[in-house]
């Protein structure tokens, strides 16, 4: 494979996944979960999630396939799973009980892997875009093509790392008035983005079920 060849293939699985991932949208899920937390802290928990939705990929990229078979997990399986994961996080982002918002700021769990890495990040669109790119590398060349794929999501994780990073800087600027107020607002945004992941994981699941046989 040629260098040119190369950035090409790298450029596709960026562009195919970045929309995927979107981590715009987890920015604001970001500043409202992280805001009783130091700078340092929640830098640290920055970078843990994008790790984490890198590695995860990965996982699904070398063994995605026979993970799912052995499981037998279907990807709708997956997408209602997160949208679960997802609707319960924003209830509580609205409806926080009132001793858990006065602990806020002392005990605030580690939110690195969930909801941040998964399903935020790397959730069941992330990994049917990774599973369909490792589908489509050819059985002779499946470890450079693995490799290749890898630096996409490498390098797509990257780019969410920074935008992520950029989206901090906004807490400086919002006082706990504020940041209260995004925590109840983008709680129903995903209590709705959740509801959403519920609809189509059912929708991928009993379409097909109900076309007649050809």
């Amino acid at each position: 494979m040629t260098a040119f060849r190369l950035v090409e293939v790298v450029l596709l699985v960026v562009a195919g996944l970045l929309p995927i991932m979107n981590p715009f949208s987890t920015a604001p899920l970001l500043i409202a979960l992280t805001a009783g937390m130091s700078v340092e802290e929640r830098n640290r928990q920055t970078l843990l999630g994008c790790l984490y939705a890198f590695c995860i990929l990965a996982i699904f990229l070398v063994a995605g396939r026979f993970i799912i078979g052995f499981f037998g997990i279907s990807l709708p399986g997956i997408r209602i799973a997160g949208g679960l994961l997802v609707s319960t996080l924003g209830f509580r982002m609205v409806f926080p009980q009132a001793e858990a918002a006065s602990q806020q700021v002392g005990a605030q769990k580690d939110i690195a892997f969930s909801p941040l890495a998964m399903p935020s990040l790397s959730g069941p669109g992330s990994i049917s875009v990774v599973l369909a790119a490792s589908a489509q590398i050819p059985n002779d060349r499946m470890i450079i093509g693995n490799i290749v794929v890898l630096i996409g999501i490498a390098a797509t994780t990257l780019i969410a790392w920074l935008v992520l990073r950029g989206a901090i800087l906004l807490v400086r600027f919002l006082g706990p008035t504020g940041i209260d107020a995004l925590t109840r607002i983008f709680g129903f945004l995903l209590i709705c983005i959740g509801v959403q992941f519920v609809l189509i994981g059912a929708s991928d699941f009993f379409v097909p079920l109900l076309k007649p046989a050809a």
